[in-house]
């Protein structure tokens, strides 16, 4: 994967979602061991010092983990079970809603970015193909409670890449423009990480505090595949009613 000099997404974030994706598509299996510091440097073109931030943080959050004197390891998978849940998706507008409290979302970027091979593989793409990431912070009654990633292929959404998406439902946005809203998931993970400095900082929570980290592969109401989320929330702030 070529990183991207100029995106909103700090490289070595990208070098860790390049390196998640490999283990979660089983390019890197459980006990390999990842190529080293520099081998890695010099494969995505950053400075070993962006490659040391990316595997630390992949550590932290048990995807990898270092052996002294021998090298770093991808860990063994994590035990996944399947959760059934409602065909309905509830956006997080309409949770606040339910919740009596007041729902906001300040965009912290919109761009075009290349997609990993398995985000390409449900949207019916080609790795490589574009997309348009759309980065929120949502907030309820102004406080603080999830950092929001979502990928939609740019064919067909490039009018988000001008679109107005504070303070609103991006489901009921992209809804009005296209006709298509999710309705169900493909796939659906969850698990705990640990808040980075940059992560901690946007959600004013302690650097290292858990986090949950949700993917969602969602479906649109005639079950094609639709977009991908992939959403940071803080742990303490948040309760799953699956």
């Amino acid at each position: 994967m070529k990183i991207e000099e100029g995106s909103l997404t700090p490289l070595y974030q990208q070098v860790m979602e390049d390196i998640r994706d490999k283990v979660d598509s089983g390019k890197f299996s459980a006990g390999d061991m990842i190529p080293s510091e520099s081998e890695l440097s010099e494969m995505y073109s950053v400075s070993r010092i962006t490659i040391r931030r990316a595997v630390s943080e992949l550590v932290d959050d048990g995807y990898l983990i270092k052996r002294q004197g021998k090298g770093t390891f991808v860990c063994q998978r994590k035990l996944t079970r399947k959760i059934f849940q409602k065909s309905e998706v509830q956006s997080f507008t309409d949770t606040c809603a339910e919740d009596g409290r007041v729902a906001g979302a300040k965009v912290l970027g919109i761009e075009i970015v290349k997609a990993h091979e398995s985000e390409a593989s449900f949207l019916g793409l080609r790795e490589g193909a574009e997309l348009v990431h759309v980065r929120r912070l949502r907030t309820a009654d102004g406080v603080p409670i999830m950092l929001e990633n979502n990928y939609f292929p740019l064919e067909g959404f490039e009018f988000l890449l001008d679109a107005d998406l504070s303070n609103t439902s991006i489901f009921d946005y992209v809804e009005a423009k296209s006709g298509r809203r999710p309705r169900g998931d493909d796939l659906c993970t969850l698990e705990v990480v640990r808040a980075s400095p940059d992560k901690a900082s946007e959600l004013n929570v302690a650097v290292g505090e858990p986090l949950f980290y949700e993917k969602i592969n969602f479906t649109d109401q005639d079950g094609k595949p639709f977009l991908i989320g992939k959403q940071y929330i803080v742990c303490s702030l948040y309760v799953f009613n699956i």
